[in-house]
Parts: structure tokens; C-alpha cells; sequence
């Protein structure tokens, strides 16, 4: 009875041993070297794991730096110009300068512009809502207003404002991670640059319906009647689909399709007061005219009777 446990033991024993001597050698085949540098470049990344590097998570993308070798086409929207420094310098590379973006809310349709009429009874998700309501005024292309982008917002930079019913964004909060853009299901947040001083143009609209159809939606709905376009001298609007679009990388902040848009649809932010449009000087007919207007009218003179013949 002895013998026969120590016969079973031995070969389990044995068994066991082959087994360990094969997996030694199938995880040598198959073992990964990871670059010590991927360690290296995690720690300085800020670890929020957003996405919005377009990788998995902080991890992912140190490795992306890595594999890669240098910082084309790889941008850490959290950490910015400082945290790409850092990545840079423990690559070897040298960083390129990149303009800071902020998310902007491309909608106006505010509690005023775009009137109720219908009340949704449903359930209080954009994403849902999207799929069977068109919205209370009617916009298809409008915020819905139930807070998925501030509620993918890690950083509190989105919050809903209840007056007019859109959200507002914290540009000092905002890190430009792009988790609210993917959160909204009908596209009106946008990635834009924040611009010089923090001044920025843009149209805070996304309908394609046709004019007419739109102002019955909202009355501060871009009608792409193409008026920016025509007025804008650098050439960054163009119209397509009966909307306007105002081409960040183009556009000077000169503000002059502000003043011509004619139903308030684009936005100026951070800027000061336009100055107001000086006088259309007269012309000489005009001042001439103006003249014979401000003198007073002699008066009028009564014709005397003749004088009664007494013959």
C-alpha cells in the first residue's frame, strides 16, 4: 500500500515537473519585452483616462508614444503643451507647439428662440430620446437638453443651465478631452481652438433644414442665406446644406459676419462691444436738401383788396 502512494506521488510528481519545464518554455517563446520607456512616459501622463487621446486609456497611449517614437499625430488634450513636453523629453524629441481647444456648444436654441410645442414624457436620456423625439420646438437637429455631455464630463467643465435649457461650458475647466462630443447623439458639441485672448467666432447652429422651416423651429436658426460667406474675406464660411460653417484654422476674428448675420445664428465670444457703424456721409445734393428743409418758410403775405371806386 506504501509503495503504491509513493509510485503515485513520484508520478504526479514527475507529471507535474514536465508540465512546469514545458510552460517555462512556451512563456519564453511567447513573452512580450515591454520598453521600459512606456513606464516612463505613463507616469507623466496626467492619468484621467478619458479617451480623449482617441486610445483606451493612459496607458495605451504611452505605449502608442513609444511604438511610435515621436509625437506625430498624438496629442494629450488633459495634459497639453506641458505634459507633451514631458512626454518629449523623455522620448528624445522635440515637442510641436499646438493650439489649446475648448469645447463649444454649436446650438442657440434656447427656452426663448425655440418655443415648446409638445412636452416629452419619456425617458430623460439624450441618446434615447434621439432616436423617437424630435424635440419640443420641433428641431430635429437641437439640443435635447437631458445632460449626457455634462454627465460624461469628468472635469465638471459642462452643467445644464436651467433658464435656457443648453449646456454651458467652463472653458477653464474644459480640457478638451472630447468625451461630451461623443456623448451628444446629434453632434452639436464641437472641438474648436480657443483663439487669441480666448475669443472665438463660430455658428451656434446645426440645422439643415431649409430657412423657412428652420426660424419656425427656432428663430436664431443659420437660414444659409450665405451672407457670412459673401462678407467674410478670408474665405473661411462655407454653406453647405442650407448651413453655415466657419472654418477655425481660416478664420481671423474680424467679426464681420456677425454683424451681417441676420438672425443672430453666429456667435462672437469674449469679445469687446462692436464699435457702432459710423455715419453714411451726405452728399451734396442731400445737404443742400437738408438746408432748404431747415429754413424757415417766409411768411405768408395777403393779397390787398383794391379800393372801392365811390365814383
Amino acid at each position: 500500500m506504501t509503495n503504491m502512494i509513493l509510485t503515485a506521488v513520484l508520478t504526479l510528481g514527475i507529471i507535474g515537473a514536465i508540465f512546469a519545464i514545458l510552460l517555462y518554455f512556451v512563456a519564453q517563446k511567447f513573452k512580450v519585452v515591454e520598453d521600459p520607456l512606456i513606464d516612463e512616459v505613463a507616469e507623466v501622463l496626467p492619468g484621467a483616462n478619458c479617451g480623449g487621446c482617441g486610445k483606451s486609456g493612459c496607458r495605451a497611449m504611452a505605449e502608442a508614444f513609444v511604438k511610435q517614437g515621436n509625437m506625430d499625430g498624438l496629442y494629450c488634450p488633459v495634459g497639453g503643451e506641458e505634459v507633451a513636453k514631458k512626454v518629449a523629453a523623455v522620448l528624445g524629441v522635440v515637442a510641436e507647439a499646438t493650439e489649446p481647444k475648448v469645447a463649444v456648444v454649436r446650438c442657440n436654441g434656447t427656452c426663448s428662440n425655440a418655443t415648446a410645442k409638445n412636452n416629452y414624457d419619456g425617458l430623460k436620456d439624450c441618446a434615447f430620446a434621439n432616436t423617437v423625439y424630435a424635440g419640443e420646438s420641433g428641431c430635429m437637429f437641437g439640443c435635447l437638453g437631458f445632460g449626457n455631455c455634462a454627465a460624461a464630463c469628468q472635469f465638471g467643465a459642462l452643467s445644464i443651465d436651467p433658464e435656457t435649457g443648453l449646456p454651458v461650458v467652463d472653458q477653464d475647466k474644459c480640457t478638451a478631452c472630447g468625451a461630451c462630443v461623443k456623448a451628444c447623439p446629434r453632434h452639436i458639441i464641437e472641438l474648436r481652438k480657443k483663439g487669441l485672448k480666448d475669443r472665438r467666432v463660430y455658428v451656434a447652429c446645426r440645422n439643415q433644414e431649409k430657412g423657412g422651416t428652420a426660424r419656425k423651429a427656432c428663430s436664431a436658426a443659420c437660414i444659409g442665406c450665405g451672407k457670412c460667406a459673401k462678407t467674410c474675406p478670408f474665405g473661411a464660411i462655407t454653406v453647405e446644406n442650407n448651413l453655415a460653417y466657419i472654418d477655425f484654422n481660416l478664420c481671423k476674428s474680424c467679426r464681420k459676419c456677425v454683424a451681417e448675420c441676420p438672425t443672430g445664428a453666429i456667435h462672437a465670444v469674449n469679445f469687446p462691444p462692436l464699435p457702432p457703424k459710423p455715419a453714411t456721409p451726405k452728399s451734396d445734393t442731400s445737404v443742400a436738401a437738408d438746408k432748404a428743409d431747415a429754413t424757415p418758410a417766409a411768411p405768408a403775405v395777403e393779397p390787398q383788396k383794391a379800393p372801392a371806386n365811390n365814383q
